[in-house]
């Protein structure tokens, strides 16, 4: 099993990251993508990919953090794009869901941000990890602006969220779509309208991706507690009973998907 998207470099692991990726590793975790969320987790998801085999580094500014940027970050961000363990640009997008710890950032400049980091896969070649909370419509949109220079495999909504249309869009405009911890929850996330359990099911598992967001999202039974990498196959194993195929079968299409988005040989 792989898990497409952690945040290993975030404070809840400063104090055990190598206990946390051993304990992934040794249940079967092959490969972790760490993602950056503006260029300090950046350079620190690099320096953890440079040190293990196995994990590699996404680099992008969230949408949280659109607000809170050097006038170089751009230039910045290029430079560690070009990392060969970065295999992925983001995560980056829109979120229209105003948090406690963060309220809606200005939708006028979480789009230039997200529009600046597009272009920058682009040249790059490296697939998006796209997010997306209460903002499907903008996010389509905006990616639907670049389709013709987008390469046929764009990259991923990671966690998907968001209604079946949503759901459409996203796989006709070739991305993957990234399912984690919360799709074991039962009934409806905050302020959507389809279950995830529903867009598993009408998901090809040939366009999935199974991630953690450690340290949030932690699946059932294990909900309450912090999330880790490991826990990617109880996420599996969902997927697995609800597409009602074995579970080897999921990990291993699930790990082919893995490889040919990011282009990494497992």
């Amino acid at each position: 099993m792989i898990d497409s998207h952690c945040h290993l470099s975030f404070h809840s692991f400063e104090s055990d990251v190598d206990a946390v990726i051993k304990r992934a590793q040794d249940a079967g975790i092959q490969a972790m993508i760490n993602v950056g969320t503006q260029n300090s987790s950046n350079k620190e998801a690099i320096e953890l990919a440079e040190k293990y085999e196995g994990i590699y580094a996404s680099v992008g500014v969230h949408p949280h953090h659109a607000d809170k940027l050097e006038n170089d970050w751009l230039e910045e961000l290029q430079k560690l794009s070009q990392h060969p363990k970065v295999v992925s640009i983001g995560e980056c997008g829109m979120d229209f869901y105003s948090y406690k710890s963060n309220g809606i950032v200005d939708p006028v400049l979480q789009e230039k941000v997200f529009r600046k980091q597009i272009e920058l896969s682009i040249t790059q070649k490296l697939p998006l990890q796209i997010h997306n909370r209460h903002a499907g419509s903008e996010v389509i949109r905006i990616i639907s602006d670049y389709k013709n220079e987008l390469s046929d495999m764009p990259g991923v909504f990671h966690c998907f969220a968001g209604d079946m249309a949503i759901l459409t869009s996203a796989l006709d405009l070739g991305f993957y779509i990234g399912f984690d911890g919360n799709s074991t929850y039962p009934g409806l996330a905050p302020g959507e309208t389809v279950s995830l359990s529903d867009i598993i099911v009408q998901t090809p598992v040939e366009r999935m991706l199974v991630e953690t967001d450690s340290p949030y999202l932690t699946p059932i039974p294990l909900r309450g507690t912090r999330n880790e990498p490991k826990n990617a196959i109880i996420v599996g194993e969902f997927i697995a009973k609800l597409k009602e195929i074995p579970f080897v079968q999921l990990e291993e299409i699930v790990t082919k998907n893995f490889s040919t988005l990011f282009k990494v040989s497992l």
